[in-house]
Order: structure tokens, then C-alpha cells, then sequence
């Protein structure tokens, strides 16, 4: 048997090998699952239950006229709407922030946000472990009312707010040619390399090293076959730069955040992926949609006030329309594997709070969809606590933990899901 630091000087600094030597020292810390990608979506602000609730059954379900998630009807059946969803023991919009994406403090994750979590376990095969984005979440700096994803100790990780400088930062600066066919060209030729590397030193290995080897391999083959399938992978035109933190560039912000990341999914420079919308207790204005109240104060209309509810209203359709964007453009993007993106993504749209009036984390709207779920169902639950819920991220990631967050509240997965 060979060293570690013998088998680091064989193959040379390649930062590709790192995933295969840590193979070599420690087990494995998960297997591939049904989905291969995880997305997360994030809307702010909490919810009216009445407004926001499909009609029907678990399998007869439909989104009323004129409710929150009618847009979301021709997209039905790649739906799971998940109700009944507690954050056990938080309230408000920090506490609801801080809990979403962690389960609160502790456990296996050691604070981190369930997306951080998975991308420390299947990260390692793609250019960036994770990618962030925002819209308009950093003008109140960073602090836990703007920040949903957290690395182990529960520090902040950052959504980069300009599309400019994420395009910058997948594709390099803007030249002549296509900046994305370059770029793949560019690293499938060093994996080509390095798979030679790696065959030159097989028989130097033991039998159980030889078939971590092999699984190491295969990943690489897989990443090549995503690298070399150009059709899929078309970078989109730089974005415009802009006053990034006006609010009637909230919709243009968001969209092309929302094409750079399906593009970096596309092209495998990451599989785990969030956009985050603005931030809780977020006061910016829909101008675009008339409006002239900021979407915090709208989400605290009572019931007399019912063109104050309409607005909100309003706003909650808009961001399901942004989420059937995102949906509708995995679905059109083939996936080199076979099928779409959507196919082998997970993707779960979430807020802080469940009733936006009382900053309660009761009954937490979810909403999911793609890859490793039953889709086309209303799953009704009563207060079940939602680190089952991040249990159940993790193992359709194909990740073994049976917890997730505060204990004894994250034990096992949310029942009826897959």
C-alpha cells in the first residue's frame, strides 16, 4: 500500500485528485442519490394560509383563481406542496431565518445550512462546492435577518447580489467566443490529464483503494460527459451592469440571477445552488406591479383591509411566477445524463414565517420540485417538526444522516415524501 503523501507526489498538485485521496483516508461520506443537483428558493415574508393553500386532494389538488400559487398551475404535476410544516420552538422573522435552512444550532451539520451541508458532500466533484445568489440582500448588511445560508459554526455565507460579478466569476471576464465552450474546453482537456495520471498509478493500489479508484473515475467520466455537452451548456449574454439595489431593477436582477445559475448547473461548474430574494422584514417595493407599500408592511393587512391583502397577494403571485421561471427553464434544459436538469434536481422554495400577521413558524409554506420526488401532490402534515423535512433534503441528495438540526426534533425523515 502506498502513501498518502507518495500518491499526492505521483499525481502531481492537480486540486481535481483531492476528492480521491480523501477517499483514500477516511470513508466515504455519501453515495449519489436520485437527485444529483439541490436548489434552493427562497421568498421572504410569510404567508396568508388561506390565500396561499391549494384546494383538494393529495393527488386532486388545484390552486384556486386568483390564489397565491395559481401561476404555478401548468406546472402541477412537477410539484410537491408540502403544509403543515412547524419550526419547533421559533417565531419570528430571525428566528424563522436562522432555523429554515439549519434546524437550528447543533447535530451533524454543526450549524450549517442544509444547502452547505450537502454541497460539503458532493461538492467536491464540480469548479465551486456551492454557489449563492441574491437580489437586494445585502443593503442591510449581513446579519440574521439577510442571511439564510450558514457555514459549520453558523457563519454567514454571503449571496452575491450583482449578476455582473457572478458572470465574472463563472465565465472570467467578457471576450470574443462563446466564454462557456472555452472555459469547458479548457478543463475537460486537464481531466483527460489527469484520468491518465490516475490509470498510470492503478496497479500501485490495493484492492480496496482500486475501487475507490474506480469511483473516483467514474465521477470524472461523468463530469466530462456534462462538460462536453455544449448543447446544454451556453453561457448567456453578460448582464447589464446596473444600480443592483433600485428597486425597478428587481425583476431584471432577478432574472438573469435565475438564468447564470440554471447556466452553472448546466455547464457542472457547481450542484448545489440558492437564489435568495431580497431578505425577511424586507420593505422593498413591487413599483413594476403599481404598487407604492413596501412587501413587509403589504404582509401585515388584515382581513378589513382587503386591497392591502390584494397587494400582497400580488407580490406572492409574481414570485411564483420568478419560481415557474426557474422551474420551466430546468425542464428546457436537457441533461447530459438523459432527460432535463429537473429531472436530477431538487429544488425547494421557502420563507421564514408561516402566518405573515401573527410572525408565527407555524405551518411554513414549502413548495418543491424535480428530481428524487413523487410529484403532483398536496401533502398535509400537523405540525410536524421541519428538520424531518431537511432529513429528507439530505437523503434524496443521497446522504445517510437520520438527523438534521436540534435533536430530538430532526430524528428520521418527513414521512410520504418519496
Amino acid at each position: 500500500m502506498i502513501s498518502r503523501r507518495q500518491f499526492v507526489g505521483g499525481l502531481g498538485a492537480s486540486l481535481l485528485l483531492r476528492p480521491f485521496v480523501d477517499l483514500l483516508v477516511r470513508p466515504a461520506h455519501a453515495s449519489l442519490g436520485r437527485a444529483r443537483r439541490l436548489v434552493v428558493f427562497y421568498t421572504p415574508n410569510g404567508t396568508v394560509h388561506r390565500l396561499w393553500r391549494p384546494a383538494g386532494g393529495e393527488r386532486d389538488f388545484r390552486f384556486p383563481p386568483g390564489s397565491m400559487l395559481e401561476p404555478l398551475t401548468p406546472l402541477r404535476g412537477d410539484l410537491v406542496v408540502l403544509d403543515g410544516i412547524d419550526f419547533v420552538g421559533v417565531n419570528n422573522h430571525e428566528g424563522g431565518m436562522a432555523a429554515m435552512l439549519t434546524g437550528g444550532r447543533g447535530g451533524v451539520a454543526q450549524g450549517a445550512s442544509v444547502d452547505q451541508f450537502v454541497a460539503a458532500a458532493i461538492g467536491q466533484q464540480t469548479r465551486l462546492p456551492s454557489l449563492e445568489l441574491g437580489v437586494q440582500t445585502s443593503a442591510w448588511g449581513g446579519n440574521v435577518q439577510t442571511r439564510m445560508c450558514y457555514a459549520p459554526g453558523g457563519r454567514f455565507v454571503t449571496p452575491e447580489d450583482n449578476p455582473h460579478q457572478v458572470y465574472k466569476r463563472l465565465f472570467g471576464p467578457v471576450l470574443g467566443g462563446n466564454r462557456a465552450e472555452l472555459l469547458l474546453l479548457r478543463r475537460r482537456s486537464v481531466l483527460d490529464l489527469v484520468r491518465g495520471e490516475i490509470e498510470a498509478l492503478r496497479s500501485r493500489l490495493g484492492q480496496q483503494e482500486q475501487r475507490k479508484l474506480d469511483q473516483h473515475l467514474e465521477a470524472i467520466r461523468a463530469t466530462e460527459r456534462s462538460l462536453g455537452a455544449t448543447t446544454s451548456c451556453m453561457a448567456p449574454p453578460a448582464p447589464a451592469e446596473r444600480d443592483i439595489y433600485a428597486h425597478r431593477h428587481f425583476p431584471a436582477i432577478g432574472r438573469a440571477q435565475t438564468d447564470l445559475l440554471v447556466t452553472a448547473l448546466a455547464c457542472g461548474i457547481t450542484r448545489v445552488a440558492s437564489l435568495q430574494w431580497a431578505h425577511a422584514v424586507s420593505p422593498h417595493l413591487f413599483t413594476w406591479l403599481g404598487q407604492s407599500e413596501g412587501h413587509h408592511e403589504l404582509s401585515h393587512k388584515g382581513d378589513h383591509d382587503e386591497r392591502g391583502v390584494a397587494n400582497f397577494v400580488a407580490c406572492w403571485r409574481w414570485f411564483a411566477e420568478q419560481f415557474a421561471y426557474l422551474i420551466t427553464a430546468l425542464k428546457d434544459r436537457p441533461d447530459p445524463e438523459g432527460g432535463t436538469l429537473l429531472d436530477r434536481t431538487l429544488v425547494v422554495w421557502c420563507t421564514e414565517l408561516g402566518d405573515s400577521r401573527l410572525h408565527t413558524c407555524q405551518s411554513v409554506p414549502f413548495v418543491l420540485a424535480g428530481g428524487g420526488l413523487r410529484t403532483g401532490r398536496y401533502l398535509r402534515y400537523q405540525g410536524v417538526p421541519h428538520q424531518k423535512l431537511l432529513v429528507s433534503i439530505c437523503r434524496i441528495m443521497g446522504l445517510d444522516n437520520t438527523s438534521f438540526g436540534q435533536a430530538p426534533q430532526g430524528i428520521g425523515p418527513l414521512e410520504g415524501l418519496v
